[in-house]
Order: C-alpha cells, then sequence, then structure tokens
C-alpha cells in the first residue's frame, strides 16, 4: 500500500500538484521532483499554512481545530473543526485566517479505486462532493492513519484494513445522495455519476453563497445545462427546483438567525439578501405562519421554562 506522508507548519506550502518528495521537510526553494503515486495524507498546522490539489483527485478535509478555508474555481468557503469534506470537483486550495490543525487524505481516482471496490454495482464504487459532522469513527481512522506516518511497517499492515474501513463509513454517510443515482438521467452508471456530480456542483454553489441569489444561468452553466433542462433535470434528483432549494436554505437560516440570536430583523434581512425589512418580514410569516417577533417570543418564553423547571 501506498500513502505518503506530508507535514506542513506555519507559512509552509505544499503544492502536489506540481509534486514533493514525501517523507522530507518541505523546502521551498528546492526543485520540485514529479508527486508520487499513490494516496497523500497531510498533517497540516499553524497559521498561512497552503495546500494546492489538482483536478481529478479525489480528497477528504478534517479541521482538528480551528477552521479551514477551502478555495475551489467559482467558490470559497470555510469548513467548521470536526467537520469532514469530501471533494472531487476540480482543483481545490486550502489555506487557515488563524491557528488551524487539519488532515487532508488525497489522491488521483485510480488510488482510491482498490480501497472504495466492494461497493454494490448499482452504486459503484465513488464517492461524491459531500460535507457534514465527521463521524467518530471516520475521525479516529484518519487521526490513526496520520500518526502511522512515523511507523511505516505497521502503516503497511494495517493501512489497507482502514483505507476499506473509511471508505465504508463515508459510502454509508452519503447512502441517501447514492441512492439518488436512479433518478439521474443517462444509460449507464458512468453517466448518472456525471449528471449527479453536475448538480452536486449546483447545490454546492447555492450552498456556499447564502446571502446571494445566483443567477439561473450561472447556476446552469456551472453544470453545462441550459437553465431549462438544469430545472427539469434537478426536480427529478431533488423533488425541487435549484431555485426552491436556495428558498428553503434561506428560511432555514432566517429561523436560526430569528430564534438563535438578538440580531435586529434590519440586520438579518441584509445578512439574508433580502430588497427591504418588510419583504423579510412578508417571507418569514408566509413560511411559518408567525412574525419574526413572535418567533422570538415563543423562544424566549420557551427557555423561561426550561430555567425554571
Amino acid at each position: 500500500m501506498s500513502v505518503h506522508h506530508h507535514r506542513i507548519r506555519f507559512a509552509e506550502h505544499l503544492d502536489l500538484g506540481a509534486g514533493a518528495n514525501p517523507g522530507t521537510p518541505l523546502d521551498l526553494n528546492r526543485p520540485w521532483s514529479p508527486t508520487p503515486a499513490g494516496l497523500h495524507l497531510v498533517c497540516a498546522s499553524g497559521r498561512a499554512v497552503q495546500l494546492d490539489l489538482p483536478p481529478g483527485w479525489l480528497s477528504l478535509w478534517l479541521p482538528l481545530q480551528g477552521p479551514l478555508r477551502l478555495e475551489a474555481a467559482d467558490s470559497a468557503w470555510d469548513l467548521a473543526p470536526g467537520h469532514l469534506q469530501v471533494w472531487r470537483d476540480g482543483r481545490v486550495r486550502s489555506g487557515a485566517r488563524g491557528p488551524c490543525w487539519w488532515l487532508c487524505l488525497c489522491g488521483p481516482e485510480a488510488a482510491w479505486k482498490p480501497h472504495l471496490a466492494g461497493a454494490p454495482q448499482a452504486l459503484g464504487s465513488e464517492l461524491f462532493p459531500w460535507e457534514g459532522v465527521a463521524a467518530r469513527d471516520a475521525r479516529r481512522l484518519l487521526v490513526r492513519l496520520a500518526r502511522l506516518g512515523a511507523r511505516p511497517t505497521e502503516l503497511a499492515a494495517s493501512g489497507p484494513t482502514l483505507l476499506r474501513t473509511l471508505a465504508e463509513l463515508l459510502r454509508e454517510e452519503q447512502r441517501e445522495l447514492l441512492e439518488r443515482l436512479a433518478r439521474c438521467s443517462g444509460r449507464t452508471l458512468r453517466r448518472r455519476q456525471q449528471t449527479l456530480l453536475r448538480l452536486l456542483r449546483v447545490q454546492h454553489l447555492i450552498r456556499r453563497h447564502p446571502d446571494v441569489r445566483l443567477d439561473l444561468g450561472r447556476l446552469a452553466r456551472s453544470a453545462s445545462y441550459s437553465p431549462c433542462h438544469l430545472i427539469r433535470i434537478y426536480r427529478d434528483v431533488f423533488d425541487e427546483t435549484p431555485t426552491e432549494y436556495a428558498a428553503r436554505l434561506r428560511s432555514d437560516r432566517a429561523w436560526r438567525m430569528v430564534r438563535d440570536t438578538r440580531m435586529p430583523v434590519c440586520e438579518i434581512t441584509e445578512a439574508l439578501g433580502f430588497e427591504s425589512q418588510s419583504a423579510f418580514c412578508r417571507a418569514f410569516k408566509n413560511s411559518f405562519g408567525v412574525t419574526a417577533t413572535q418567533a422570538r417570543r415563543a423562544e424566549g418564553a420557551r427557555l423561561a421554562r426550561g430555567r425554571a423547571a
């Protein structure tokens, strides 16, 4: 099994698209050598550390302390500590504005295939872009793989089992998503997988721009579809249109901001991108049947009852 370990610290930059020798300290002044085949496990700590991955790589990102900043071609987002990001949609770059400790397991799709084998034939041996709270077992497996970097004999013995177990956990986390493959257009499994990847690209753009009303044309271009085709196929797979998905996310965020924060309604209006405070209030009442003021009063009364009990 080939897993190359890298450690980057304060203000260091590793570009695995350009290549680096594994197991040696990073030296920005020495010439690059070709990136060795196999998977790469990067352990990063400190401020201003940066990792660049090329297109065509599948990567798992796990910040253990401090938020991790990720940047792709058309979006940038913060990954909270304890959250896991699966990424395979083009080039990606990481960075950290403050102190951060994070892990990244990455490599070309061909290097992942032996560890993803054994999936049901209808689903294929694929992992799709996904983000969520990392399962405790997945977190432990990544940390254990990182610690085995200093013990190559033990890594060679137990590494394949750890990687297969990790792949199974990730596939289980994506089960609901993978089951939507059957709804995707395409005569072959590969075509259906490509369709789902395109739709997930649209979903990611919407989710990562919560305060902006994205133009349907831009969303369609990101998926290489026409606007009408995007609406139809997105509805077929996810039971709602991209616009309805964006509205649902914005309503959920509005509910949390009203109930869980003391932000003035005018600031919530601006944060969510509504044209005016009256437009926000109408939308909130239509979505939840109560005004923002009534929702806050109900939450305050609930908390007061809990304290009294």
